[in-house]
């Protein structure tokens, strides 16, 4: 793979974060959480290890927007360059353990992805994808799955934690899935989630209540490998409209439509 300038830098950037990470999991007593909400940790690895990786950005692309769960000034993405970023994807597995969290590094211009890496920390898998190259893992390239029937379907999901008021319409999905398919899983990380998709570990994932670092990179990551990615009305407002459906085309169609179908008109369509 040809890699751009904008994955290099992505790559090295993951790769400092990453050593951060590794000790803090490896020496989880001198971890200190905090809480931005009620189910909203943030642990000082996350500050740590996002500023290790804007330092990185920032040493070859000095003038570019940088976007950071941690230090977001509340900016959108605009047609500027920008860097989104998501230093800890699975914050919550992280504080207690549980392995799966990865690194998410996006880059846009003009409002589109251009570059995606997503590097989950344990299984040191490196998945990234360069707009019109192709997406990868470890240097091997990946595809969607070619399911087709939702009865031989694995969804993955994330469960609402901002607010559980919508907890009893997300379920009416969930069942529904639970019925129809494989199964569903949730791993804890969106991110992770998105590149299972990516490289046919999953056949399609839905979920709302996300933010841009949760999915800028991943999306890209999955279109790459061949798949779709929206919201749940079927437009392109994903990476800042809260929800997203992707998947293999056949797969993607039939999670969109279910969504469609089962909960049109309520109040998990319209909230975030």
């Amino acid at each position: 793979m040809n890699t751009s300038k904008e994955v290099e830098t992505a790559v090295a950037a993951a790769l400092e974060g990453a050593k951060i990470i590794q000790y803090y999991h490896q020496n989880r007593e001198k971890l200190q959480v905090d809480y931005k909400g009620r189910h909203d940790l943030v642990t000082q690895a996350d500050v740590e290890t996002e500023q290790r990786i804007i330092s990185e950005i920032r040493s070859v692309f000095p003038n570019d927007i940088i976007l950071g769960e941690e230090t977001t000034d509340g900016s959108r993405l605009t047609n500027e360059r920008t860097w989104i970023i998501d230093p800890i994807d699975g914050t919550t597995n992280f504080a207690h353990g549980f392995p799966v969290f990865c690194i998410s590094i996006g880059f846009y211009t003009g409002g589109k992805a251009e570059a995606g890496l997503i590097y989950e920390i344990n299984r040191e898998e490196m998945f990234m994808a360069q707009k019109g190259a192709g997406a990868w893992l470890n240097g091997s390239k990946i595809r969607v799955s070619e399911i087709q029937e939702p009865a031989s379907a694995l969804l993955g999901t994330g469960f609402p934690y901002r607010d559980l008021g919508l907890l009893d319409d997300y379920m009416l999905l969930f069942r529904k899935f639970m019925e129809e398919t494989h199964g569903v899983r949730r791993p804890g990380s969106a991110a992770y989630d998105l590149v299972c998709v990516a490289s046919g570990r999953l056949d399609g994932f839905f979920e709302y209540g996300l933010s841009p670092w949760d999915v800028a990179a991943g999306g890209l990551i999955i279109q790459e490998a061949g798949g779709i990615v929206t919201d749940w009305t079927g437009g392109d407002s994903w990476v800042e409209g809260k929800r997203i459906v992707c998947g293999n085309p056949q797969i993607w169609k039939y999670v969109s439509e279910s969504i469609k179908e089962t909960i049109a008109g309520n109040s998990l369509v319209h909230k975030g």
